[in-house]
């Protein structure tokens, strides 16, 4: 068993990392902030700065321009918009795929995991579990670099977006930023890597006494 154990040491920081890796991806998928826009007329945008995200734009009002929001406003994207742009809509659903093929990941990983640490040295099982959670990491990671990249092209190039008029948002920024979710996928993106190649990398030793067959 002690010899099984010692084999697992980078698989388990695979779990560790990816772990946090998960819950980034999680995180980032949630918060507003991944287009940060700095606009000139602040009759409306009071602070003169608005946040899109994947899900909804905010921005902060000293107008009542909407019932229930005293002072932040903010508009879900409801359906599907032709306006707003595709990149968008990707990392919506890159980044719930992501989510759920991550937590397949872990689910594999801690299983395989669980066998090395009570001594089930069975082969074939504890191998396959530790390649699949490695692809599914891999495959995460790729779900939401996607997204991030697109995203973060669209801010360097300062594109537009021409909302619709109920989202009282202008159709281009003077100046736009990368918000704090494509900094915080970014690092997702590295630790979903890291933990799918320590998975992969996975070798039973051969010292053991295995058992190669259910």
């Amino acid at each position: 068993m002690s010899s099984l154990v010692s084999t697992s040491h980078l698989q388990l920081a695979a779990f560790a990392l990816g772990t946090v890796g998960w819950i980034l991806c999680t995180v980032s998928m949630g918060i507003v902030e991944w287009r940060v826009w700095h606009v000139d007329n602040t009759t409306i945008i009071s602070s003169g700065i608005a946040w899109v995200g994947i899900w909804k734009v905010c921005f902060i009002s000293y107008l009542h321009i909407s019932p229930g929001y005293k002072e932040q406003f903010c508009h879900k994207f409801s359906g599907y918009d032709s306006s707003i742009p595709h990149e968008i809509y990707a990392a919506q659903g890159l980044l719930l795929i992501a989510m759920c093929v991550g937590l397949l990941g872990l689910t594999a990983t801690i299983f395989a995991l669980r066998n090395v640490y009570m001594g089930i040295t069975h082969k074939t099982l504890i191998t396959h579990f530790f390649l699949v959670g490695g692809f599914l990491y891999i495959l995460a990671g790729l779900c939401v670099l996607i997204p991030v990249s697109w995203n973060f092209y669209s801010v360097t190039h300062n594109q537009s977006i021409a909302f619709p008029p109920s989202y009282y948002m202008p159709s281009s920024p003077a100046v736009q930023e990368a918000g704090a979710a494509i900094p915080i996928g970014i690092v997702a993106v590295i630790l979903l890597l890291l933990s799918g190649t320590f998975c992969l990398s996975y070798r039973f030793p051969v010292t053991a006494n295995t058992i190669t067959n259910s």
